[in-house]
């Protein structure tokens, strides 16, 4: 391998000669062996940071265009639009696991734009004095966060929420006739339309999505322009409204400054609050597709209610098994989700006075949960929810046997011959109807008139 020398304030590092980055990320690599290869900063992340270092250019470019010309803007832009579309990605090889302010991924992103941006002008680029001009790792750390957040939330998971929902509206719609027992505690319970028990499913998805879009406006707000404290020194003043502008514009998305950049800096707050929200989308979904599984469990030893895709042979021993698989994949992502909810909690409490250091791992965890719950609820509704059928004649037998029906007698006969009457059919294996005749309860004509499923709906 061919390498060339870099020179950063710490002195001369050998960096890759074929490799955009500088002096600070190379330290970054070789001093952090943690993961490498494996858990780099997020995508998102570096993706973001491209959108950032644009928007931050052409704030300097209006307010300070003596230290950003013309000839120099657009070289940096056309660079750091490369980075936000991920045609560089190759030259972000730092871990999550650095220092917690993110400096160094800072520092990359300011690397990697200045030595392309000289490759596509010929002239000279200083990653402190020109790219990272008017910021700091402190705010335009966050500042990606937020950003990568919003995006992964409103192009991600929420899209993906929606077409769950939209499949279960259909769903919903196909079974308004179809009857079942409904099942509380493991046990059988009185019955319910298979239309109402989806719309539970569907109500759920639908609550989660509003409480993350309650979380988006404080996302929204960005640190941009608080620099190293909080007090904006070294940018110009209108800096951080004009930078939140441009990240507007060119995201398409309403991002506003933080009012008030000390809290930016040091809490992250928002952030947790997001993330509540994804936790609950996790455990609903972690519900559905429990419910969804027990409900196909079989084909001939379970409850066999519905059917669902088979998409895969199911086991390397058994032939002609075939399993949930898509549910099973959407309660792993769950688990996953809230172990990343307790690292996000911890790691956001620890702010230590004018800045939390622990931005990587929050960025890491974050956009993993954005991330595997929008492509896991958009491979569960493609390979499972949009295929589910309802086994009708399961469920009605399953209706008929089930005892609880039981209770719309109790008005009729009372709560304790009722029950009565359950558990000798039980215990002898009679229908109910047998079951109130032998104890004399009912007429068959007085049982045939009180025992109407349709009506206990």
């Amino acid at each position: 391998m061919e390498y060339r020398t870099e020179k950063d304030s710490m002195g001369e590092i050998r960096v890759p000669a074929d490799k955009l980055w500088g002096a600070q990320t190379q330290r970054s690599l070789e001093n952090f062996p943690i993961g490498r290869g494996r858990e780099l900063m997020p995508a998102e992340i570096i993706h973001a940071f491209g959108l950032v270092k644009q928007a931050a250019a052409l704030a300097n470019r209006r307010l300070i265009p003596d230290r950003m010309p013309e000839e120099k803007l657009e070289p940096i832009l056309k660079a750091a639009d490369e980075v936000a579309f991920g045609r560089l990605d190759a030259h972000f090889p730092l871990v999550v696991w650095q220092t917690g302010s993110g400096t160094q991924t800072n520092m990359n992103a300011n690397e990697v734009i200045a030595r392309r941006a000289g490759e596509l002008s010929g002239l000279f680029f200083h990653p402190n004095d020109d790219i990272n001009l008017s910021q700091s790792s402190n705010d335009t750390f966050p500042t990606a966060l937020h950003v990568a957040a919003v995006l992964s939330l409103e192009d991600g998971v929420l899209p993906a929420v929606r077409r769950l929902i939209d499949t279960f509206l259909r769903l919903e719609e196909e079974n308004r006739d179809v009857l079942k027992s409904g099942r509380t505690h493991l046990q059988d319970a009185v019955p319910l339309r298979f239309s109402q028990e989806i719309g539970g499913w569907r109500a759920s998805l639908e609550r989660d999505a509003e409480m993350i879009s309650l979380a988006l406006p404080g996302l929204r707000r960005l640190a941009l322009g608080g620099t190293a404290v909080g007090t904006g020194l070294n940018a110009p003043a209108g800096f951080a409204e004009a930078a939140a502008a441009e990240l507007s514009r060119l995201t398409g998305k309403a991002f506003s400054s933080d009012e008030n950049k000390f809290h930016a800096l040091s809490s992250r707050d928002e952030l947790v609050f997001a993330h509540g929200a994804l936790k609950a989308l996790a455990a609903d979904m972690m519900k559905i597709a429990n419910d969804v599984r027990w409900l196909a469990s079989g084909p001939r030893n379970g409850l066999g209610e519905i059917h669902i895709p088979e998409n895969e042979p199911g086991s390397s021993i058994m032939p002609g098994k075939v399993n949930p698989t898509q549910c099973e994949q959407v309660t792993m992502v769950a688990v996953q989700v809230l172990g990343n909810d307790t690292t996000i909690g911890l790691a956001a409490s620890q702010g230590n006075f004018e800045l939390n250091v622990f931005l990587p791992v929050l960025a890491y965890d974050f956009l993993q949960s954005a991330r595997l719950l929008a492509e896991s609820i958009g491979s569960f509704e493609a390979r499972c929810a949009r295929g589910i059928r309802a086994d009708r004649a399961k469920m009605a037998e399953n209706m008929r046997r089930s005892l609880m029906t039981v209770t719309a007698l109790s008005p009729v006969i009372g709560y304790d011959r009722a029950a009565a009457a359950a558990k000798l059919a039980y215990r002898e294996d009679l229908s109910l109807k047998e079951a109130c005749l032998r104890l004399d309860f009912l007429t068959e004509e007085a049982f045939d008139a009180a025992w109407q499923p349709e009506k206990m709906v």
